[in-house]
């Protein structure tokens, strides 16, 4: 039976009529909060990018049940799920790939080493949140390899908060159709120089029953799209002086699902797949009146168990351990000037059944510096050398202006990135034998991709509460990376195919050109005496081509169209939240499973909750509000409408 389609458009525009009357604001003030991800702090109008705030307290009352899904309602952010509630996204910002953006924990690299997919499990639980910073755009001058179509940085309580004394205590439990269980519960604790806060999460549930089809006299079997999800996190801090603190943080993530159609449209395919990554981090840091110092170190431990049948042998397995330590000074010269230096270095590897052993080493180095040469103007700019055994030598700059005026800001940037090969890109099916055709293959002598982007827009505030924001973006990409189709005759490293074959082969594919267009509208206003209203509504158009156009998996699978848009309603006791978007990608087919995905869809999320007391409250929440049957990835059906209620409680 199809699914009643309800014309996105009219949904978006009742919302801005809704909020139209009001004034408005960012989710956070772009008056007095200074970005982290930016490394020197500066306010969102100084930094001379596109940059969106979102607080941990406006975060908690928003219609989501995983970081992934959160994040794809944030404008200019697009995620192509696996499964709802956590299972696996990719995350793409500004058409690049899922590869291409860097995910940061309190200013550490996160993304992982085998494979990009993993970049989506965030070991942070929502109670531990202090806020999200999302930079558009490139970022490699700052951060290095992966920063090409923007960072995500994700500051926690514990190493983010400046607040003295506190305690709290919150969480919420649902319960929902096919026996799935939502929870989510954190504390934090200040109190002289000592703090500490952990939070946990979970997803789990029987999952959806997708039916089986007959294909060619052949039985696709039906399955269930089950997951069980789960995430610690526990972080401490002290404060040795007045100006020395010294904090750290470990989280732990398990996930177990099943990833039928995740990778692939085989119809063999009954993949089951287990995941789990601990993270540690710690931080000293010395803050005095004029200059700063901190040395920070992280590492990150994952394994992965994928079986892709229990029919036949077809288990892989792998561990991969990522060392990473940073040290940072800033100095700030005079009101006008300030410069920061920095050194980064890191350590790979991976043990694996079917890509081998392998490790690879990196240093990098930055210097950056802010000049305010008069009342309005605002030059940031900034310089990295990185080493890395995989690529060589790589050089990138960087420059942000900006123009502040009354209203309205003005601002510009142009910066080189880069990318590194991924474990999977570079060896993926290299150990396994008599490779079946279809199949993705690494390519070891994959070089680095190379990139430049330049990006112009203006901020401007209608009202004291209400923000517009603009942004034209351009990108010329060399040597991307992506899988292409490819006669084994023209693979060098080819002694484990079948005479003949086609594969997708890690390809670099040359002259890629990527352009877009933003436009974005922040509301955060107050309702009369009791009210209350949170809404973003963001619009984002790309246009990605390359000149021998080439045919690749990834490259071009971004939303051409994407409008998202997020709401939050506070009246007294009640709180109403509804999210949305609307899409429209290219279309594709697999015969071999009977899948398809459509050319647009749109989605809807809803939350309801009554506060009985200040501590106590009633949660319903509708995911998949109009049962839209939709897939982000060809062959992996999202669920439908799912239905939860539970109970919400904070004690301060």
């Amino acid at each position: 039976m199809a699914r009643k389609q309800i014309p996105c458009w009219l949904c978006l525009c009742l919302l801005a009529c809704l909020a139209a009357p009001a004034t408005a604001q960012n989710l956070a003030s772009l008056d007095t909060i200074l970005i982290r991800t930016t490394r020197i702090p500066l306010t969102p109008a100084e930094t001379g990018r596109n940059i969106s705030v979102i607080s941990g307290q406006s975060l908690q009352k928003m219609a989501f049940t995983s970081l992934d899904e959160l994040l794809q309602y944030i404008p200019g952010i697009e995620v192509q799920s696996r499964n709802a509630f956590g299972a696996q996204g990719d995350i793409s910002m500004r058409g690049a790939t899922f590869t291409q953006v860097m995910v940061l924990v309190d200013g550490m690299k996160l993304n992982d080493p085998l494979t990009a997919h993993f970049n989506g499990y965030i070991p942070v639980t929502p109670a531990e949140i202090e806020r999200i910073e999302v930079l558009r755009g490139a970022a490699s001058a700052m951060y290095g390899a992966d920063a090409v179509g923007g960072v995500i940085n994700i500051i926690t309580k514990g190493l983010g908060d400046e607040r003295e004394e506190e305690s709290e205590v919150s969480g919420q439990v649902n319960y929902g159709e096919h026996r799935l269980v939502n929870a989510q519960q954190g504390f934090s604790m200040r109190k002289g120089r000592w703090y500490a806060g952990g939070g946990f999460q979970m997803n789990q549930s029987d999952g959806e029953f997708i039916a089986g089809q007959v294909l060619d006299n052949t039985t696709l079997e039906g399955f269930n799209n089950f997951f069980n999800l789960k995430t610690f996190g526990l972080s401490l801090g002290y404060r040795l002086s007045e100006t020395w603190r010294i904090q750290a943080r470990t989280a732990y993530d398990d996930r177990h699902f099943s990833a039928r159609f995740f990778y692939t449209t085989s119809p063999l395919d009954k993949s089951v797949e287990t995941t789990r990554n601990w993270w540690n981090q710690m931080q000293v840091s010395r803050t005095g009146r004029n200059s700063s110092t901190d040395f920070r170190l992280a590492y990150r431990n994952g394994t992965d168990r994928f079986v892709f049948s229990p029919d036949f042998p077809s288990t892989n397995e792998h561990t991969t351990q990522f060392w990473n330590f940073n040290a940072n000074h800033r100095q700030v010269l005079s009101d006008n000037l300030s410069l920061q230096v920095g050194g980064q270095l890191d350590r790979r590897s991976i043990e694996s059944t079917d890509r081998g052993n392998h490790d690879d080493l990196h240093f990098g180095a930055y210097a950056m510096g802010v000049l305010r040469p008069g009342k309005h103007l605002s030059l940031t700019g900034s310089l990295r050398l990185d080493y890395d055994e995989n690529y060589g030598l790589e050089f990138t700059p960087q420059l942000n202006v900006s123009c502040i005026l009354s209203n309205l800001t003005l601002r510009a940037s142009a910066g080189r990135s880069i990318r590194a090969a991924d474990y999977t890109e570079r060896y993926v099916s290299y150990n396994l034998e008599n490779l079946t055709p279809g199949r993705n293959l690494g390519n070891p002598w994959l070089e680095a991709e190379r990139s430049w982007s330049e990006e112009a827009g203006l901020d401007y505030r209608l009202t004291k509460h209400w923000h517009l924001r603009a942004t034209a973006f351009f990108r010329q990409s060399a040597n991307l990376i992506d899988y292409a189709p490819t006669n084994e005759a023209d693979i060098p490293n080819n002694q484990n195919l079948q005479k003949g074959a086609e594969y997708f082969y890690a390809t670099n594919i040359t002259d890629v050109q990527t352009n877009g267009l933003e436009v974005e509208s922040w509301v955060s206003a107050p309702l009369g005496q009791i009210a209350r209203l949170q809404w973003s509504l963001g619009y984002t158009w790309l246009n990605t081509a390359n000149e021998e156009d080439v045919i690749s998996v990834y490259i071009s699978s971004h939303a051409r169209h994407l409008l998202t848009t997020n709401l939050v309603l506070e009246a007294g006791p009640l709180e109403l939240a509804l999210n949305g978007l609307y899409k429209e990608r290219p279309a594709r087919q697999a015969a071999a499973i009977n899948a398809r995905l459509s050319p647009a869809y749109q989605l809807w999320n809803l939350r309801a909750g009554y506060n009985l007391t200040p501590q106590f409250g009633l949660n319903l929440q509708v995911h998949n509000l109009f049962d839209e049957d939709y897939q982000d990835i060809l062959g992996a059906q999202m669920p439908g409408r799912w239905v939860m209620g539970g109970i919400r409680f904070g004690l301060l």
